[in-house]
């Protein structure tokens, strides 16, 4: 009789599958925010600056593991990946 193979893990399903909080760990969102600055004679002016926001395991909506990067759908409709912060 034929060994019943239906029941042994395959090859995916030994490798530890990741969770929403840790693909949240591996991508960063690209927000641009207005902050107060000064100009080249000292007058006040606001600025725009770009800077790196961790996400949060609650946004994550799927995510999936390629190996060399990680790419997250946030909840609202983003598309991140851990690619794009290694440029």
């Amino acid at each position: 009789m034929p060994e019943d193979k239906t029941k042994t893990p395959s090859e995916a399903d030994k490798v530890k599958q990741m969770t929403a909080a840790e693909a949240a760990k591996r991508v960063k969102r690209t927000v641009t925010e207005l902050v107060d600055g000064k100009d080249e004679d000292g007058e006040p002016v606001r600025t725009t600056r770009t800077k790196k926001v961790a996400v949060a395991a609650e946004e994550v909506l799927a995510w999936r593991d390629y190996g060399t990067h990680v790419v997250v759908v946030t909840r609202d409709g983003r598309k991140l990946s851990s690619a794009d912060e290694s440029q």
